[in-house]
């Protein structure tokens, strides 16, 4: 009895302090929110806007960026998100704006997710280049330089390299993980109904290497989107892609004496050196801490002039397909089947909502919500013009959503096509047998009613159903592209197989219609709706209210990591059970690219 009233004071004690906890992590976060929102920010004369580059860049807005608020509270969390056209709006308005002298780009970028793309660096390094079109400086300061921070720095007119820095940007590589051997040896069995030679998804799970095909399409695909990059580099330094290639294969991690030999930067010079100039250029005294200067992130929140006056129709709506297609209505960074189609029916129906821009950033997934967005896709441009802007993935179901655009714009290195199908059955028969001593029986009413288990192998007349399903829906899904391309059927057979195309591949083939970024499909879809230059732009997924999303924040608060070697192992061998817990196809087919495919 003794040891139960002490076990019970100690589990009520443990409840006070978790209640405790959480009456104080709320109130600290109330008061943060609560100084930020009382905070009047004031932009000076002669200020530089400052682009820390540590950050995560997506195309759709954040519902709600707790990252600042949780690292004053724990120190640490993931990474700032900033919405791609808040930050080229920012930008754009900075050109503009009389107290703005300069932008100075520091920091190493940190992608999560489908952020930080090259399709969507690329519209970002546009903006920087307008900048300084309009005659004010663009600063870069490195330290340690990947190819994601060189590429942007390469847009400015003066890129300043610590002494002890370096760039490292040997090229691109892609390094997809196999499991087959690992499910072999943990004993869950695999087995695989798909069309395409190079509907590659699977491979991982079958394989221990590259196919023949799969290594044929990334070399392409990889050689696309990296002359892409080394073209812009090139001429932001005045140099050719041959001077970076060649300084590329000759030295990969390329040292601060070799990068200013070779025009890669303009100079060397420590932060406090950086620091004391810019303190001269904004004339702040020396003795100063700090240089007059705003950070991008709080400029971009500000108000903008006029903006309250823009007509009340004349509206554009942007929406976001950012993350895999998943069945139902699925979860935050996820494109949810049946929300999208929701969101897509109702701006449809709104009559103050002249013209619909779908912006795509997503590997695809389920067939099944694939088709349900497309659906709504379809009966809206009956209405209204509809145009798709695909970001640095439109793949696979990613395409599917897009096909039916009025006019689709890409990037050059935007990943798209993957016009393929497959379907993908797990078995833990034998893990569950040989290894826990499990085993299985069942009674049905048909041949097929346990079609989908998992306790044992498909039978040679069960795959013969699933294949006949996967063949059905890619005859569909190339059906539907010859339709909406208006290309020959034969035609779009041979470009399909479940083959990945660089944006500039597909625009030779009539897969997209043209080069550009949101702001160009923004642009078009206003013309052909009869806006001109007079339209407001609503976004969907919405910003959640405060309360909800301080809840959602106070329950993923959690103890800050290192990016050490080890969690960044332990973050990789992840992502297959991630990516495979977003297979929710309710008949199992998928349109989709590889889990692993990241290019970095």
């Amino acid at each position: 009895m003794k040891h139960f009233f002490a076990s019970l004071l100690g589990t009520l004690a443990a409840f006070l302090l978790l209640a405790l906890g959480a009456v104080v992590v709320t109130v600290g976060v109330l008061g943060v929110v609560a100084m930020m929102g009382n905070r009047t920010v004031i932009v000076e004369d002669r200020s530089y806007l400052v682009f820390d580059l540590s950050v995560n860049v997506t195309d759709a807005p954040p519902q709600f960026d707790s990252s600042a608020i949780t690292q004053a509270l724990t120190g640490g969390g993931e990474p700032m998100t900033l919405q791609l056209r808040a930050v080229t709006d920012a930008i754009g308005r900075a050109a503009k704006d009389s107290r703005i002298a300069g932008i100075l780009l520091v920091g190493e970028m940190t992608p999560s997710g489908y952020g930080s793309g090259f399709a969507a660096l690329k519209e970002l390094r546009q903006a920087l280049v307008d900048f300084r079109a309009s005659g004010k400086p663009v600063m870069a300061y490195l330290e340690n330089a990947t190819t994601l921070e060189y590429y942007l720095a390469s847009a400015a007119d003066e890129i300043v390299l610590d002494p002890y820095g370096m760039i490292a940007m040997p090229g691109l590589a892609s390094e997809p993980m196999f499991y087959a051997g690992a499910f072999e040896k943990f004993g869950v069995g695999v087995q695989v109904t798909r069309v395409g030679k190079y509907k590659s998804a699977v491979e991982p799970f079958i394989r221990q290497d590259l196919s023949p095909e799969n290594r044929e399409q990334y070399t392409q695909l990889l050689g696309d989107i990296w002359s892409d990059l080394i073209a812009d580099i090139a001429e932001g330094r005045g140099l050719t892609p041959e001077d970076i290639q060649a300084l590329v294969d000759k030295e990969g991690l390329i040292r601060p004496d070799v990068a200013v030999a070779s025009k890669w930067v303009s100079r060397t010079a420590y932060r406090d050196e950086v620091l004391a100039e810019l303190k001269e250029r904004t004339g702040v005294d020396d003795g100063d801490d700090y240089f007059t200067q705003i950070s991008l992130e709080t400029y971009a929140r500000l108000p903008v002039p006029g903006l309250a006056t823009a007509s009340r129709h004349g509206r554009v709506a942007v929406v976001y397909a950012e993350g895999e297609i998943v069945d139902g209505e699925g979860n935050i960074g996820e494109v949810g089947g049946t929300r999208f189609a929701r969101e897509l029916r109702r701006l449809r129906q709104d009559d103050d909502i002249d013209a619909i821009v779908v912006r795509v950033n997503s590997p695809g997934g389920s067939a099944t919500a694939s088709e349900h967005i497309q659906r709504e896709i379809r009966l809206a441009k009956e209405d209204k013009p509809v145009v798709i802007s695909m970001g640095s993935y439109a793949a696979s179901g990613g395409y599917w959503i897009s096909a039916y655009g009025d006019r689709i714009f890409a990037e050059p290195s935007t990943i798209t096509g993957s016009i393929g199908v497959f379907g993908l059955q797990f078995d833990v028969k034998k893990l569950a047998n040989e290894t826990l001593g499990l085993t299985f029986d069942s009674v049905k009413t048909g041949q097929y009613a346990d079609l989908f288990t998992i306790t044992r192998p498909k039978t040679e007349g069960e795959l013969a159903v699933i294949q006949s399903m996967v063949d059905w829906i890619y005859e569909e899904f190339i059906t539907k592209v010859a339709e909406a391309r208006k290309i020959d059927r034969t035609v779009v057979q041979e470009i399909a197989q479940g083959r990945v195309w660089s944006g500039t591949q597909a625009l030779d083939l009539g897969l997209v219609d043209e080069i550009g970024g949101l702001d160009a499909a923004l642009a078009h879809a206003a013309s052909t709706a009869g806006l001109g230059d007079n339209y407001r732009i609503v976004e969907f997924p919405r910003e959640k209210p405060l309360a909800e999303a301080l809840v959602e924040m106070i329950e993923g608060i959690r103890p800050a990591t290192r990016s050490s070697v080890a969690s960044r192992w332990l973050a990789r061998l992840q992502e297959p059970l991630v990516g495979l817990d977003k297979f929710n196809d309710p008949r199992g087919v998928y349109a989709r690219l590889p889990i692993d495919l990241r290019i970095r």
